[in-house]
Order: C-alpha cells, then sequence, then structure tokens
C-alpha cells in the first residue's frame, strides 16, 4: 500500500460526510459534530437536506465541484455500493465505511461487491463496520467515543472500535487511532507500515480478532525500532464465538497466534489496560463472581471486543460461560440494556457499558440500580468502562451499594 495514501487519512484537507444529518442520534450527526473542530472543509451529503448544522448539503459527492479527499460512509447497508461507485467517479481515493450489516452479519456478498467496486476504481477503504479514526493533533475525530483525546505519543490498529471509546474516556494521549471493523480491504500490514515510520508515533498497541497477512506481519514486526503490544481476543470457546460474531472473524486456534507474535517478538498482555500499564480491577471482579455458588452468567455489551475479552479472560480464570456475550451494539440506550437485563435467567449478569456518543451512562445505571431492587435473584454486576463520561453512574452505584468495575478489560 502507498503510504502516501494512507497518511491522507490521517491529514485530508477534505471530508465528505455522506449521510450527513441535522438529527440528534444519528450517526451522521454524530460524525458532524465531532467534526466542528477540524480545520479542513467538510462537506455534508444528504440527498433530504439543502443544509446540515450551517453548512450547505449536496444530494452526492457528484454535485460538489472540488477535490474531496475523504470520504465517510454512514448509511444503511444496502445504499452503501451505490455510494462507493459515485466515490469512484469522483476520485475519491480513500474511504472509511462506517455503515454495518455486512460479512459480521453473513452478508458476505454485500462486502465482496464493495471489493470489486473498490478495486475498480482503485478506492482504499477501511472497514466496513468500523468505528472511525482519530488525529488529535488536527483535531480530527470521527469516531464515536464520547470524549476525544489528546495528543501522545501512542498510535493504535484496532478491531473494535468502542475499545477506543474507553480509552479515549481514560484520557490516556494518543498519537493515532483507527478502527479496522471488517478488513474488507485496508488491514494491520497497511496501517502498521504507515506507524512504524510516523515521526510522532513512538509505541504501538493492536487489537486483534483475525490476521491477515501472518508472514508479512512477523517480517514487519520484527523489524521495527518501535515496541509494538497486543492484545488478543478469542483466547476461549466463548470469547471465540463472540470475535467471529463481531467483526466476521474466522476461528482460528490462539495457538497459532500466539506463535506468531512469539516469531514477531512482540509482547502480548491479556487486557488493554495491561498494555497502556494502568491497574486493573478484574482481579476483583473475579473475585466477586466466585463468591455465588454455582454461577449461571451473562454478559450484555454494547461493545464487542471489550465482551470477548472479558469473556477470554473469565473463562482463563476458571469461571464458565454459558454462552457468549449479548451485543446490543453501540447504538444501545438504558432502555435497550434494561430490557436485555430482564429478560435474562442467569443469576450473575455483567453488564459492560462503553462510552459513546449515543450511550446513556447515568439513565443505564439508574436502570441497574431499579432491576437489582426489585430481583433479589439476580446479581447485576456493572462493568463500566472509562472514567470521565461514568462519574455520575460511578456516584449512583455507591450510593446504592452495588459492587462496580471501570477498569476489567
Amino acid at each position: 500500500m502507498n503510504k502516501e495514501y494512507i497518511k491522507r487519512f490521517f491529514e485530508p484537507k477534505s471530508i465528505a460526510v455522506i449521510g450527513a444529518s441535522e438529527n440528534i442520534g444519528k450517526v451522521g450527526n454524530d460524525l458532524m459534530l465531532k467534526l466542528e473542530n477540524f480545520k479542513g472543509e467538510v462537506i455534508p451529503i444528504n440527498p433530504n437536506d439543502k443544509e446540515i448544522l450551517g453548512k450547505k448539503a449536496y444530494s452526492s459527492v457528484l454535485n460538489y465541484k472540488k477535490e474531496i479527499e475523504l470520504a465517510i460512509i454512514a448509511i444503511p447497508a444496502q445504499l452503501v455500493n451505490k455510494v462507493l461507485e459515485e466515490c469512484g467517479k469522483k476520485k475519491i481515493k480513500n474511504v472509511i465505511i462506517i455503515s454495518a450489516g455486512f460479512s459480521e452479519v453473513g452478508n458476505n456478498k454485500a462486502e465482496e461487491e464493495l471489493k470489486k467496486t473498490a478495486e475498480k476504481y482503485s478506492i482504499n477503504f477501511i472497514g466496513p463496520n468500523c468505528f472511525g479514526i482519530t488525529n488529535p493533533a488536527i483535531n480530527l475525530d470521527v469516531t464515536f467515543a464520547n470524549k476525544s483525546t489528546t495528543s501522545g505519543e501512542i498510535a493504535m490498529i484496532s478491531q473494535s472500535g468502542a475499545l477506543w471509546s474507553y480509552i479515549a474516556d481514560l484520557g490516556i494521549g494518543i498519537s493515532k487511532f483507527v478502527s479496522l471493523g471488517n478488513m474488507a480491504k485496508l488491514s494491520f500490514i497497511d496501517f502498521l507500515e504507515y506507524f512504524i515510520e510516523d515521526e510522532k508515533t513512538k509505541k504501538i498497541i493492536l487489537y486483534i480478532e483475525r490476521l491477515k497477512q501472518g508472514k508479512k506481519f512477523i517480517e514487519l514486526c520484527k523489524n521495527s525500532k518501535k515496541p509494538i503490544l497486543v492484545v488478543k481476543s478469542g483466547k476461549s470457546k466463548q470469547g471465540l464465538k463472540a470475535t467471529i460474531s463481531h467483526t466476521g472473524s474466522l476461528a482460528t486456534d490462539h495457538r497459532v497466534y500466539s506463535g506468531i507474535f512469539n516469531q514477531a517478538k512482540i509482547k502480548q498482555f491479556q487486557l488493554v489496560t495491561e498494555a497502556l500499564n494502568i491497574k486493573s480491577d478484574l482481579p476483583k471482579l473475579i473475585e466477586t463472581i466466585k463468591k455465588t455458588k454455582n454461577p449461571k452468567i451473562s454478559i450484555i455489551t454494547n461493545a464487542g471486543g471489550a465482551g470477548a475479552l472479558i469473556t477470554d479472560n473469565l473463562e482463563l480464570n476458571g469461571i464458565s460461560i454459558q454462552e457468549a456475550p449479548l451485543d446490543i451494539i453501540g447504538t444501545a440506550l438504558a432502555v435497550d440494556y434494561k430490557n436485555a437485563i430482564e429478560k435474562s435467567n442467569s443469576n450473575i449478569i455483567l453488564v459492560i457499558f462503553t462510552p459513546q456518543t449515543m450511550s446513556q451512562a447515568k439513565e443505564t445505571a439508574e436502570a441497574i440500580i431499579e432491576i437489582s431492587k426489585k430481583d433479589k435473584n439476580k446479581k447485576i454486576i456493572p462493568c463500566f468502562l472509562g472514567d470521565v463520561s461514568i462519574k455520575e453512574a460511578v456516584n449512583l452505584f455507591k450510593k446504592n451499594k452495588i459492587s462496580y468495575f471501570t477498569r476489567c478489560v
């Protein structure tokens, strides 16, 4: 991959937001709000609006006369390929496909169509089913993390976007972040090559569910002068199921990956907190669960990667999980958590919450407290990951004497 094209993802002069919206709660609205401090040109694309958040809107990228360096697609899956075709005709070479509904839900045919269209027009795209990218140095943040972070020296490449919302909320300085999603086109290799040479990056952290081009990965990592740290999910039976449903990842024995990482001479970690050198409260979570006799555990999460990691670490510590985590996805509101908790037949329910733009931390905490008071047969354990965005929720848990965890991934 031409490194100049990768650089343009992080340093674009113009960005088209396809699916831009005036409506609060819509992905296209969140993206527009996140780009308010971006110094380049932001072009809203929506056939139903003439103006969005004070900016002139266009029905298609083809109607915008100037050059567009980066397009972000956040529309229903069935419309994505048509729009990608328009990007190709507009000669837009870099595209981020936020839209989900492809191989991660078994829609492999639609994902193959995207690849064919990209090949036809020489388009480099991230995704689909991804969380976006961040470059704090130029106020570029097109993710759904509730908070934007500050500039630092750590780059992160992740197949889980929601893990980023957790890290951003901790206020850790980052040079750049990219969520890969299903990796239909660009993968770890493309961004590793770039970050290894990026002057602002001194350390690289990877969250991996699956890899492409194992030999090239080993070669790149071995020759890197920068430390590369990896967190890999899918080490346990249910954790593996979670990664397969999360990004359409293929099942691969974790021992194969351990061998790859050893050959690549990169450090492996069980948790993101360990890779960031932050104290984890996972041991306390394990201790809390083991106090319950015959625990039947279910996990509810708005972050597939976080669900997979917690599942792995519980099973590796001798705690049996009967089924893969229930991923109610990043748009989940308090009512979605409430419904999922009430439907569960387990006596222990782990509720994983990451602070995304649509999330309702305080309201979700209130729902947990309400159910805990009504149903004494259910032990609900909140795992609210983060810091700044979850303070109100944490205060509610303290007030109601509910054990909670904020650093267990």
